[in-house]
């Protein structure tokens, strides 16, 4: 039989159960039973959250390799390719790797049904097992209670945020959704919480299974000056611990506040300025991405952001707030369907200047004149276009190089600007060599 491409396996997946999301972990516990996957690393931090779970996995990951420990990351959706999802010291999964985990998840699973997101975290616990690790930093795809990543007992739980999306799971209250994201607590250690106003349900919990736990606000906290940040925490032994005068980050600063008490909480050497280089080091594609592009003779600024739920877009207009330009402000605007549109486009209206949106490669992509609706509602300037690569064209003809397009909303949206990105690079570059 000839093997599977990478290519081969993820067809392959998409097909293999008839949903896409099957919440419960009783099918994926026959299979890592079968499979004989235990713990896959000796540490494990899992993150949940609403908002901010991929720069919170990044910034507690950067921070446990500047100690030399080997860390793996899982996290999810991938923007351009798979591989993205499945991270092994900084560096990406192979096609081959995957390929043999794929292999291997198939070969245990026997005749039990995985979705492609369980199939997807059983291999890469195979990975992460037999990469010899010292820790590893895994997100929540959905929830937490009834999420694949729950298999494993998390050493450290951390939620960074709490606001009301996938209602048909996680129900439509943020109590109900702070009662699956408690699912990701253990008896006994710690849980910490990013969110300045955790619903009962997730203090409930922590208080039931006698977890350690560590409130934003009350236990560790930020405080922002014009040109650095503090941060203040407490360590395992409740003894309190500051960093004072570092640098400002272009990633939410709330999350790296929420891995640095992780980070505390470890007891691994608390070295003020390898952990401030740490912070700084860490980047996360599509989050408060800045990027230059050149563009008809012009060095235009672009700003790629995946806030697609009215929670992000209030974080990210508070940025905004923060740099004011001294031109306009261009969007680029695509969404799903199930997401909350007038609560998206509200709390940005006032930022933007000029609106251009376009659907999204996907069968639940927000009809373009639903986006133009919603916009022309609040009275904003908007226009469509046929795909994202011409309305970001079109932004960049109007823009001068004092403006910025703001490119954000679905992970569809920001993945085919980045493919956009992509591919003016390879033309520039055979140009170059032309030339």
């Amino acid at each position: 039989m000839t093997q599977r491409t990478l290519g081969d396996w993820l067809a392959y997946l998409e097909q293999l159960h008839p949903s896409a999301i099957d919440m419960g972990l009783e099918r994926s516990q026959q299979v890592v039973a079968r499979m004989g996957l235990g713990k896959p690393a000796p540490r494990v931090i899992t993150v949940t959250g609403t908002n901010g779970k991929g720069s919170t996995c990044a910034f507690v990951a950067s921070l446990l390799r500047a100690q030399g420990l080997r860390v793996g990351v899982y996290s999810s959706p991938h923007l351009l390719r798979y591989n993205e999802r499945v991270q092994v010291n900084g560096l990406e999964a192979s096609d081959q790797q995957l390929c043999e985990a794929f292999a291997a998840v198939e070969a245990g699973r026997g005749d039990t049904s995985l979705t492609y997101f369980e199939m997807g975290t059983l291999a890469a616990f195979w990975l992460f097992q037999r990469a010899a690790l010292d820790a590893v930093v895994l997100e929540v795809g959905l929830g937490g209670r009834l999420d694949a990543v729950n298999l494993v007992d998390a050493d450290l739980a951390l939620v960074t945020s709490i606001g009301v999306d996938h209602i048909e799971y996680l129900g439509d209250s943020r109590e109900s959704v702070a009662f699956e994201k408690a699912g990701i607590f253990r008896a006994g250690a710690p849980a910490l919480c990013g969110d300045l106003n955790p619903p009962q349900p997730l203090l409930d919990k922590a208080r039931e299974l006698g977890c350690p736990f560590f409130l934003r606000g009350r236990d560790f906290d930020l405080a922002l000056t014009e040109k650095h940040w503090q941060w203040r925490g407490l360590d395992a032994q409740g003894h309190q611990v500051e960093l004072r005068d570092l640098p400002l980050l272009d990633l939410p600063m709330e999350n790296a506040a929420l891995a640095l008490q992780a980070y505390l909480l470890t007891g691994l050497p608390w070295q003020p300025e390898q952990i401030g280089a740490a912070l700084q080091r860490t980047r996360v594609t599509g989050r408060l991405d800045r990027r230059q592009v050149e563009w008809q003779g012009k060095r235009l600024s672009l700003l790629l952001d995946v806030g697609h739920n009215p929670h992000a877009a209030q974080y990210l207009a508070e940025r905004l707030a923060r740099r004011p330009l001294n031109g306009r402000r261009l969007a680029v605007f695509g969404l799903l369907a199930d997401k909350d549109l007038p609560g998206v486009v509200g709390c940005l209206q006032s930022s933007v200047q000029s609106w251009a949106v376009a659907p999204l490669d996907s069968p639940r992509a927000r009809p373009v004149r639903d986006l133009q609706d919603a916009l022309e509602g609040l009275g904003a300037s908007v226009a469509s276009y046929a795909s994202v690569a011409a309305a970001l064209e079109a932004q960049c003809a109007q823009a001068t190089t004092d403006d910025e397009i703001l490119l954000f909303g679905s992970f569809y949206c920001v993945a085919e600007a980045l493919e956009w990105l992509a591919r003016r690079s390879t033309e520039e570059a055979a140009h170059g060599n032309a030339g």
